[in-house]
């Protein structure tokens, strides 16, 4: 029921957002150039990788730096993918991958396959922390209970707790209620704010 839901949905979204994706298409390009995609490696259900697609929403030197994640005020970030990325508007592509099966629209945010954190203890590995595995029990989502709920600048250690709720408990009724509450996020322009989001 659940991939049926993801397909349908998928689809319905990528038929009425085309206009939407010129619009941004045409703003990233006049603001820096091409390409107006932006492309990754992440980690799927059952560690299988994949390729995620995102509108580009830093400059062009960033995608040959070390992946991290992004910071409140990035420098790296432009002015249209502060935009794009407090309104999840960036995340638009990944209709893609919901439809061919990579991802769903509700489970935890897949990761770059060579993604580490920066703290107190040096760099870590995301794969050291407990839960990491665990969390590839399910298929990866655009949106989620870590997303809607976490904090944002909360430590991945912490954030995969949220994540093994979501695997524990997951079913139809938990996901129509994080994608309501997606929405309102999205349209109160809140996904970037480093409080609470809902």
């Amino acid at each position: 029921m659940k991939r049926l839901f993801d397909v349908a949905l998928s689809a319905t979204g990528l038929l009425l957002s085309m206009p939407v994706w010129l619009a941004i298409a045409v703003a990233i390009a006049l603001e820096d150039g091409r390409p107006v995609f932006f492309t990754q490696r992440r980690v799927g259900r059952r560690g299988q990788p994949f390729t995620l697609f995102k509108f580009r929403t830093m400059i062009r030197q960033a995608s040959s730096q070390p992946a991290r994640q992004a910071e409140e005020r990035d420098s790296r970030v432009t002015r249209v993918g502060r935009l794009l990325r407090a309104t999840a508007l960036d995340e638009l592509p990944q209709l893609v991958n919901i439809l061919v099966g990579d991802m769903s629209f509700v489970g935890p945010r897949p990761l770059a396959e060579s993604e580490a954190e920066v703290g107190g203890e040096g760099v870590v590995r995301l794969s050291d922390y407990p839960g990491y595995h665990e969390r590839h029990a399910v298929r990866p989502g655009l949106t989620g209970l870590t997303q809607v709920y976490a904090p944002r600048d909360l430590s991945r250690g912490r954030k995969f707790r949220f994540d093994a709720i979501y695997v524990r408990h997951a079913g139809m009724c938990l996901d129509l209620r994080l994608i309501a509450l997606s929405f309102w996020i999205t349209f109160r322009g809140r996904w970037e704010h480093r409080g609470p989001k809902v």
